[in-house]
């Protein structure tokens, strides 16, 4: 017999853990896009099957009864699996479930998808999207000719629908594009999207590849932190719609030890099955496997040990560390997204790939209240 979730929920506190709260589930590796940032290089020729339906259901049944309170569906292009819609129903209606989280291209978004994300609005839906630009070719260099047009075309036919506030647009953070954010908040809020979020560049994937995409330079970091504060139309609509990385890190009052992982807090299900404890951490030796073909409380007994080490070796890396603990950022930071460390350079014990980033940030003496 499975272990009980109360009995899971007492060996994870035990274990200093915590149970899932945001649980991601991609339900396919199969893409309408072939983007080049994509990091689970998902794309159209990905033959990987859809996540059955009722595997699907049973594990969104099982993450509820743990008294998770969000979840995003995920893929590849979650779109392209025939019972999408079924599935972002259901995690809907279970109980506990605040926000439902549908993260797709738009693309394939039709009238009457549209019709049947209506009736789900008042049920704690959001639909995010990605835009890589505020025009077509920044947006386009990404994620092939043409995607920008019809991107805008689905978010076009939620907004007309009256949507806007449960839209949540998306921005990979690059070289060729940090400059867009301005533009992208002000057709965000024209619009009247409900959020605007950004995240810099994770160099896994298809990023990994050489001579492909860049992350963000610290000299464009600064010119945005200075438009933030000169600019008091910008930073209005920052506040009011927007979560960019670097105007967090300066309103961020944490220190270090406040921002280690929280096992298994934030957990990422591949459409293989494998749960990883934290979506930014894809380290196979730390992988629940075959979650989606067996009861979620087994798959997390077996993995708690592991677990509570991957949590001892984060906050470890506070101390750890050799290239950090000269630096004056050091304390704020800890070294950063162990994930992104790892995803870079296999390594628990390395600082993250946006350290110059977080020392223009917190280096930075801003005077706007």
């Amino acid at each position: 017999m499975p272990p009980t979730t109360t009995d899971i929920i007492r060996r994870l506190a035990a274990a200093g853990l915590k149970p899932p709260q945001a649980v991601t589930l991609a339900v396919t590796n199969c893409c309408n896009l072939n983007c080049r940032h994509c990091w689970p290089v998902s794309g159209p020729d990905e033959k990987l099957s859809q996540v059955p339906k009722r595997q699907v259901l049973q594990l969104i049944d099982d993450v509820a009864g743990l008294g998770a309170e969000k979840i995003v569906i995920t893929g590849g292009e979650p779109l392209t699996h025939p019972d999408w819609l079924d599935l972002l129903s259901f995690a809907c209606t279970r109980p506990g479930i605040s926000e439902v989280r549908l993260q797709t291209n738009a693309i394939l978004i039709t009238p009457a998808h549209v019709q049947a994300l209506w009736r789900l609005r008042d049920q704690g839906l959001i639909i995010q999207t990605s835009l890589e630009g505020a025009t077509s070719a920044p947006h386009d260099r990404v994620r092939g000719p043409g995607s920008f047009d019809r991107t805008m075309q689905g978010l076009e036919l939620l907004v007309n629908k009256g949507m806007a506030p449960q839209i949540c647009i998306a921005f990979t953070e690059m070289q060729h594009n940090f400059e867009e954010i301005p533009k992208l908040l002000e057709i965000a809020e024209d619009m009247g999207i409900g959020q605007f979020v950004t995240g810099t560049l994770v160099c896994g994937g298809r990023a990994a590849q050489p001579g492909g995409l860049a992350p963000p330079t610290p000299a464009q970091y600064r010119k945005l932190l200075e438009r933030y504060q000169r600019d008091q139309t910008f930073r209005r609509r920052y506040h009011q719609i927007g979560n960019i990385a670097a105007l967090e890190w300066l309103a961020d009052t944490r220190n270090a030890a406040e921002t280690c992982c929280t096992f298994i807090e934030t957990p990422y299900v591949t459409a293989e099955g494998s749960l990883y404890p934290c979506i930014m951490l894809h380290a196979e030796d730390f992988a629940a496997k075959g979650v989606y073909c067996r009861p979620l409380n087994n798959a997390i007994a077996e993995n708690i040990e592991s677990w509570s080490k991957l949590q001892r070796i984060s906050r470890s890396r506070l101390t750890q560390i050799d290239v950090c603990k000269d630096c004056s950022a050091y304390a704020k930071c800890g070294a950063g997204c162990m994930g992104r460390a790892y995803s870079l350079h296999g390594d628990f014990f390395s600082a993250e790939d946006r350290c110059q980033l977080r020392k223009t940030v917190y280096q930075h003496t801003c005077t706007t209240p």
